[in-house]
């Protein structure tokens, strides 16, 4: 191995630690909790090598996004391909969207109620963020209805699986409910 092949591990291995820090002092304590001091003390980086890798909190919180962009689409894509018939699949869909909300708050706030420096629904959004629509998009797309364009119908069930989320997670919603919010959602929205 190369010194720069070295090198360029070893920065990545700190890019790492450093967005791997910021995720789980983000669940413990809230993103107020992250800045670039308290990530050098955890880390036992000084603040000058954070900067190295990000221009600061805001690019931290993107690349948490990031990373639970791919989580979501993954989570999407195997409790759609465990069910069986599109109604399941649905229903899978967003009880999995659903479920990962709630078990990842810092990570979902990252992703889509934060300033995370990245763009939505552009020619230049990044990869995992264009992954976890489409995610969405593979099972929803199918239940659309006729002459209903796939991805607009995508985009307002998710609106409807992200007001859900937000509204539950700020106690707006009372959780005993939570399984018919999504039975509701599926047999009313979906053309099954």
């Amino acid at each position: 191995m190369s010194v720069q092949e070295r090198k360029e591990r070893e920065r990545a291995g700190r890019e790492r630690l450093i967005v791997a820090t910021a995720r789980e002092l983000a669940e413990q304590q809230g993103w107020d909790a992250v800045t670039t001091r308290r990530l050098a003390e955890r880390i036992e980086y000084s603040q000058p090598v954070l900067y190295s890798h990000f221009r600061g909190k805001r690019e931290i919180i993107g690349a948490v996004a990031l990373q639970g962009a791919a989580e979501l689409a993954a989570a999407a894509r195997a409790a759609t391909a465990a069910a069986d018939g599109p109604r399941a699949r649905v229903a899978a869909l967003a009880r999995a969207y659903l479920d990962f909300a709630e078990r990842n708050t810092a990570v979902y706030d990252a992703l889509f109620q934060l300033n995370n420096g990245l763009p939505y629904a552009q020619e230049d959004t990044p990869e995992p963020l264009k992954d976890a629509f489409a995610a969405l998009l593979e099972c929803l797309g199918e239940v659309a209805g006729d002459g209903v364009e796939p991805g607009l119908f995508t985009e307002v069930f998710w609106a409807s699986l992200h007001g859900i989320a937000t509204l539950t997670r700020a106690g707006r919603l009372p959780p005993e409910y939570a399984e018919q919010r999504v039975e509701l959602l599926v047999d009313r929205l979906a053309v099954l």
